[in-house]
């Protein structure tokens, strides 16, 4: 019997071991992943972005988590030698509404404690001549690009170099008992589970009692890439987003590599695993993903039927740079010919609202815990969230 049995090879699960580990050096942790290595899904398929934590509402768990999580990845990346890219950001407005937008970021960013300045359209020209705004910019001096795989891959080493088994080809099956599950390698027994499962977090908190009113709905992520950075911009460039959803709209990503990225889409997938073509096809989560897609495009709920049409337009890369475009001077696009690996972002839909649950979900007893929504900015956040979980949920749930 383990002590702590984790299921999830992500930046949040590895995070969760890792922290349990360092408070109860003596705990036996298992780490069980469904896939031959960690970071497959989410974690190593995202943006690499480290957020600042000037999107978020100060009442939120994600203001709570980012600035803090941004300065502790910045100093494990330095502590054990990972690539990390200062770029930092630029958010641009297009239109006097939109300078509205971006006050706003600024009022959240000053509640939040984040370092932002304002730059005006010559301030910007002279410092970033490639790019353009409405009257004024904001600049965020302490967002970032690194190797999400790479970090991740790096977290895996600190925590086995700690004493937990990761075990990888380990699936989760289904619950046999109150503190026993059975998975691919037989069944295990465990005194606390922690569910870290992303994409299917859902499905295995309802085997425990967890996340009735809840289902993930998967979004799909791809990045237009220029491999050699031929636009020659050198931070990411972001447009004002709308609020009301949790998706950040088409901007510029200047990554690790020195390239460059155009999007992300957030293209409503048709079942978790929908990277591409009918690659890893499940028919019981289609019927269930679409039924509850339909409600949503029917209802226009949060304008869900508006994001799906345009989002489903991306997939043109004429379409996806004529967007971009809009933030920028003119730029070298040549090198924009080629679509980076596909990523899915586990979207947590509450069934009883019809809304995209924009902040962290937690749920849990003293048997098992359920990270129920851990999307964006979840990678940056993912240090102190996951110390905010054995606070709360394991040191708390144990007294």
């Amino acid at each position: 019997m383990y002590d702590y049995l984790i299921i999830g090879g992500g930046i949040i699960g590895l995070n969760v071991a890792r922290e349990l580990k360092t408070r109860f050096k003596d705990a036996s942790i298992v780490l069980i992943e469904k896939e031959s290595e960690v970071a497959m899904h989410s974690s190593g398929r995202n943006s690499g972005v480290l957020h600042a934590g000037f999107y978020y509402s100060a009442d939120s768990l994600k203001a709570k988590f980012t600035k803090e999580g941004n300065a502790s990845m910045h100093r494990f990346c330095k502590e054990h030698n990972l690539r990390i890219n200062e770029c930092a950001k630029v958010v641009v407005a297009q239109n006097s509404e939109e300078v509205e937008g971006l006050e706003e970021l600024k009022r959240r960013g000053d509640a939040n404690g984040v370092e932002l300045s304002w730059l005006s359209e010559d301030e910007l020209n002279e410092k970033f001549p490639l790019i353009k705004t409405h009257k004024k910019a904001l600049f965020s001096p302490t967002t970032a690009t690194i190797d999400p795989r790479e970090v991740t891959l790096e977290f895996k080493k600190v925590v086995q170099n700690l004493g937990v088994e990761v075990l990888t080809s380990t699936a989760y099956i289904k619950r046999n008992y109150e503190y026993e599950i059975e998975t691919s390698r037989g069944a295990m027994r465990f005194k606390k589970l922690i569910n870290c499962a992303g994409l299917y977090a859902d499905e295995i908190a309802k085997d425990f009692g967890f996340g009735d009113k809840y289902v993930i709905i998967p979004f799909k992520g791809i990045y237009l890439k220029d491999k050699h950075n031929v636009c020659g911009l050198e931070t990411n460039v972001y447009p004002v987003p709308n609020l009301a959803n949790p998706f950040l709209g088409v901007h510029y990503t200047y990554a690790v590599e020195d390239d460059s990225k155009i999007g992300p889409t957030a293209i409503p997938a048709f079942w978790r695993e929908n990277y591409k073509g009918f690659d890893n096809f499940n028919l019981s989560e289609m019927i269930q993903i679409l039924y509850y897609e339909a409600k949503l495009f029917l209802t226009n709920a949060f304008g869900f039927r508006n994001l799906a049409i345009s989002e489903v337009k991306k997939y043109s890369k004429s379409y996806l740079l004529n967007l971009a475009k809009g933030l920028t001077k003119p730029l070298d696009m040549s090198g924009f010919d080629s679509w980076s690996t596909p990523g899915i972002r586990a979207q947590l839909l509450d069934t009883t609202t019809l809304e995209l649950v924009q902040d962290f979900v937690v749920e849990g007893d003293g048997v098992s815990i359920h990270v129920l929504n851990a999307v964006s900015p979840a990678f940056t956040s993912s240090i102190p969230f996951s110390q905010w979980v054995v606070d709360n949920y394991v040191e708390k749930k144990a007294s």
